[in-house]
């Protein structure tokens, strides 16, 4: 979800540039099931544009309804919207409205944490009744750059807080980084459908390469390097790798480099002999390297879902990359059993 707090802070920005306040809508408990659960947040602007959303899309006119006190008064309040006559999701969400109006000092940090790659906290105070109340509001805690709080709340101590008030607390990881090594059309497909998702993207070019950033749509970095040189300070457990030079050998010696890192999927194009083949070289030129990093190895890269065009095949490797990183086996949601959302990792 840190995709959607920077699509709601530069829309803060738009806003702030063009003289107008703006109001953040934070679903911070639930009764029941909805389709999006607590944390999910939408910004207002006092046009009525939003940036987000909480629901499918019937909740979204009733916030903005209420939220016209807090544009006129500043006051947060908090709303319920019992959907299980009116969703499809049966399911009473609690949502907090508050002005928002982040400091400079919040913006900078924030920028600093994103690129850090740093976990960060957000908490918000709330009450299950709703109505205004001054006590309500959120605070962005970035660990050593600071507590900030969204609005003209207080960033309030401990000992200060009101027992009355509950606290959603929600941590949140950094964007989930995907690095595509290679310059081809397929490569420009899978960084938009990456983007799409809100995934960070850098895309690993030769230093030959003719291509800019802006031939890889939703990208921002592109780096052109040799693979001795590839850059791996920004290779996580939160970032997936797709090797798809189209060369066995570039592809290879970028492999060589990537073992130094722990990504958590590596993508390999190509058939599965390939992959095999690749595999024995890389045994070959390593004989003592920790045979887990094959766990991480998937090639063919991508789900079975009958894949032929570029775009397709980018949607088949994010769709695997994706339930791997949430821990689910892909199969169609009529066949699962219970809720939709039960012990998926975010």
């Amino acid at each position: 979800m840190t995709h959607e707090l920077k699509q709601i802070i530069q829309g803060y920005l738009n806003a702030r540039h063009l003289g107008l306040h703006c109001v953040l809508a934070t679903v911070v408990d639930l009764d029941g099931s909805s389709y999006r659960r607590p944390g999910v947040r939408m910004l207002i602007n006092e046009h009525g544009h939003m940036t987000g959303a909480v629901s499918g899309g019937c909740v979204e006119k009733e916030i903005l309804k209420q939220a016209n006190s807090v544009f006129k008064t500043g006051v947060p309040k908090m709303m319920t919207y019992d959907g299980r006559y009116r969703l499809g999701c049966e399911g009473i969400l609690y949502i907090l409205i508050e002005k928002f109006a982040p400091s400079d000092e919040l913006l900078i940090a924030f920028d600093e944490i994103l690129q850090n790659r740093t976990v960060f906290t957000i908490k918000s105070e709330f009450t299950r009744t709703p109505g205004e109340d001054s006590r309500l509001g959120s605070v962005c805690e970035l660990g050593s750059l600071g507590s900030f709080s969204f609005g003209a709340k207080k960033v309030l101590k401990d000992k200060d807080k009101s027992s009355a008030l509950k606290v959603f607390e929600q941590k949140l990881n950094p964007c989930f980084h995907l690095m595509i090594i290679g310059a081809e059309h397929d490569a420009s497909q899978l960084s938009l459908m990456a983007a799409s998702l809100g995934w960070d993207v850098t895309v690993v070019v030769s230093p030959s390469s003719p291509q800019i950033l802006t031939d890889f749509p939703g990208s921002q970095v592109l780096e052109k390097t040799i693979p001795s040189e590839l850059k791996l300070d920004r290779v996580d457990d939160n970032t997936a790798v797709v090797l798809m030079t189209h060369s066995y050998v570039k592809d290879l010696d970028f492999l060589f480099q990537l073992i130094k890192s722990r990504p958590c999927y590596i993508g390999l194009l190509g058939p599965s002999n390939r992959r095999e083949r690749m595999l024995n070289d890389l045994i070959e030129k390593f004989p003592s390297i920790n045979e887990e990093i094959f766990d991480l190895m998937f090639g063919p890269a991508g789900l079975n879902i009958g894949a032929e065009t570029p775009q397709e095949i980018a949607l088949s490797i994010c769709s695997e990359i994706l339930s791997i990183t949430r821990g689910q086996e892909p199969k169609s949601l009529k066949d699962k059993i219970g809720r939709i959302h039960l012990n998926t990792k975010l």
